[in-house]
């Protein structure tokens, strides 16, 4: 009887030492400074001509636009792709929405254009998800949008 417990106690022992969790994960915020270098790296390799907002994004006008231009309390109809820095997509299609519904980057680089225009938007964790995950997007993503602003309500 003392050895199956010695066993049991040895074998919970490895259970509950032994098992990663999400606890275990490093849920340390990058910083700023961290998140433009990856913004930096990713414009570099990917021959980008981009111009650093106040606000932190990095972004591309690809075409300006004519039509009206989106502020915060617009909803616009969009045709986008997101994907991460190694350029694996996370999202995409077309969608309609308030801007004072999507990620802060979005609501900044959005009326950098006009409907009709085509933006390039590279975004730092703190103006998207932040440090922590959310479904698909690991914590601390630097986030690459590819935007076709197609309506502006």
């Amino acid at each position: 009887m003392r050895l199956i417990n010695l066993v049991f106690s040895m074998i919970l022992t490895l259970v509950l030492t032994g098992c990663s969790s999400k606890k275990d994960k490093d849920n340390r915020c990058t910083t700023a400074a961290e998140d433009d270098a990856k913004m930096q790296n990713y414009i570099s390799a990917n021959g980008i001509t981009a111009t650093k907002h106040a606000s932190g994004i990095y972004y591309q006008i690809i075409e300006p636009g004519s039509g009206a231009t989106p502020t915060i309390n617009s909803t616009v109809k969009a045709n986008y792709t997101g994907k991460f820095t190694n350029n694996t997509s996370f999202d995409g299609g077309v969608a309609s929405f308030p801007l004072t519904g999507v990620i802060e980057g979005w609501q900044i680089g959005i009326p950098l254009i006009k409907q009709g225009g085509k933006v390039k938007l590279i975004i730092p964790p703190y103006l998207a998800y932040g440090c922590n995950d959310y479904m698909s997007i690991p914590g601390n993503s630097v986030l690459i949008f590819d935007v076709e602003l197609l309506e502006v309500r």
